[in-house]
């Protein structure tokens, strides 16, 4: 469930929202605001979930969920996110969390406008809202499962150099707005509302869709640029023209957020029920990342920066065979196919580097570039519908501690543990700008022993955010002629903070026959 905040400044009268809330007790239509970010996410702000409604606590008999079956609080018709044909991408989540529980799914339809939660969720007529500001104090709201953004929707031959409205390139476009949302806000705060069409908040949703208009005016051409709600943005670019672009705005210096994070809602005090949200949530973080991107979510990363769209690996191909023409069989270390992005269409994951740069040789705690000549970056996102994937594989270079030269050759060495992203191979030290003798083969063999006979599978290194060492050992893999390589610069550092499960390892070394290894 979304509903749009608005702020102080620009506010719809309380007679409509009144007025709409009496239509909407009596069945008689749904008019609210459009969905759009989840409402309450501003102070004072007065949405689709309602305006200052209080919370509910929690039965004096428990909780009051019924185990029996999925009861979901859901708009009948708010598309992209729900309707009583089970067409929104909410209606897919729900689906999916139902067959995890192994029960049916049973609807509580309600317009999402003035009394959405007290007359659903607060009535205890259903369980769960689907989507939810994760500040939302109205609900008790699970572990966020996405983040999203305003976006600036403009034709590809518009050049914006950023999403800072501040910028000269702003001055004289025509923009699409909707009174009362953060991105009109940021439009007035940079003095560009002369220059603005506007578009209704409050509105019957059943016949009017603001931001489907404000997409189609854009792809017309009777505006330059539309400031939409993500989910809304990239849905209606997907209806209406793919050849649209959008980025992430940037909100205004000293003003309200134009991001947020989206989570569950639930009734206060139901903390067993959360508990078991939160690990659906996080079982199945990439089958939901697929669900959203399935109908054009733009997603932002931890650190506000826009995920590129997944192309999950294809399937192996056959291994060719040698033509008349001299060729020759795959060679190790070389690849056939593309597992991560394949040529051509190098925003699989993320971005190739446009030039090469010397290996790091010291400080690798330090800010890395934001890729890898000849490799691809990737996101958590990406990270999670890797894990467990047999076309790939992952490579911590995190250091350990080197073995003592003069250890008697009777010691028994106790290898370090390390938590890592699981799945992965712990190949320790090989990320440093210069290897030593004999080093560098056993790493080359050993990248062709993981990605197999013909180089069939992809390899994605990483270690800790800002770490240089996975930066090397991505460069280096490249070097040795490897063509399907990522490097994932958040490392185990943004997969803990992405609430990612870890798995202890024992280092890989090149040559440990010196030693007895436990």
């Amino acid at each position: 469930m979304a509903g749009e905040p608005m702020t102080g400044r620009l506010h719809p009268t309380r007679f409509i929202l009144a007025l709409s809330f009496v239509i909407a007790a009596m069945g008689l239509g749904q008019i609210g605001a459009e969905a759009q970010t989840p409402a309450g996410t501003t102070p004072g702000g007065m949405g689709s979930i309602g305006a200052q409604q209080g919370s509910f606590g929690r039965s004096p008999l428990g909780e009051i969920v019924d185990r029996t079956r999925l009861r979901v609080c859901a708009d009948p018709g708010n598309l992209p996110y729900s309707n009583d044909k089970g067409e929104g991408f909410e209606n897919k989540i729900a689906e999916l969390i139902a067959d995890e529980l192994g029960v049916p799914i049973e609807y509580t339809w309600f317009p999402q406008t003035v009394g959405f939660v007290r007359m659903t969720l607060g009535a205890s007529r259903c369980d769960v809202v689907i989507g939810v500001a994760t500040t939302n104090e109205l609900m008790q709201n699970t572990n966020p499962y996405y983040r999203a953004a305003y976006m600036i929707v403009h034709r590809a031959d518009l050049v914006l150099p950023s999403g800072d409205l501040d910028d000269p390139a702003f001055d004289n476009l025509r923009m699409g707005i909707q009174p009362g949302t953060p991105g009109a806000t940021t439009v007035a705060r940079y003095g560009h509302l002369d220059q603005s069409k506007h578009y209704p908040l409050i509105v019957d949703t059943r016949i009017d869709k603001p931001a489907r208009d404000m997409v189609q005016d854009v792809a017309d051409g009777d505006t330059d640029a539309a400031l939409v709600w993500g989910p809304l943005a990239g849905y209606w670019i997907q209806q209406i023209d793919p050849n649209l672009v959008m980025e992430p705005l940037q909100a205004a210096r000293g003003t309200e957020r134009v991001d947020y994070r989206i989570s569950m809602g639930i009734r206060h005090g139901e903390n067993d029920w959360k508990d078991q949200l939160n690990a659906i949530l996080m079982e199945h973080k990439a089958d939901i990342d697929a669900i959203l991107q399935s109908y054009g979510v733009p997603l932002l990363d931890n650190a506000g920066k826009l995920i590129l769209p997944m192309t999950l690996p294809a399937a192996a191909e056959p291994a060719q065979e040698p033509d008349d023409a001299g060729g020759s069989e795959p060679q190790a270390g070389t690849q056939q196919r593309s597992e991560i992005g394949s040529e051509g269409d190098q925003d699989a994951y993320g971005q190739t580097a446009a030039e090469a740069e010397p290996y790091r040789m010291d400080n690798y705690r330090a800010p890395v570039p934001d890729g890898v000549a000849g490799a691809r970056t990737i996101f958590v996102a990406a990270m999670h519908a890797l894990v467990g994937s047999d076309d790939v594989v992952l490579i911590d270079v995190m250091p350990a501690p080197p073995l003592p030269d003069d250890r008697p050759d009777d010691t028994v060495w106790r290898e370090p543990e390390r938590d890592t992203i699981p799945g992965a191979h712990w190949l320790a030290n090989m990320g440093y700008g210069k290897l030593q003798p004999g080093e560098d083969a056993a790493f080359h063999a050993k990248l062709d022993e993981l990605a197999g006979p013909a180089a069939e599978k992809g390899l994605v290194f990483f270690c800790e955010r800002n770490c240089w060492m996975s930066w090397n050992a991505a460069k280096r893999a490249v070097e040795y002629g490897f063509t399907d390589v990522a490097w994932f610069p958040d490392g185990v550092t943004g997969w803990i903070e992405d609430d990612g499960a870890l798995e202890s390892v024992r280092p890989w070394r090149p040559d440990l026959s010196a030693a007895t290894i436990h």
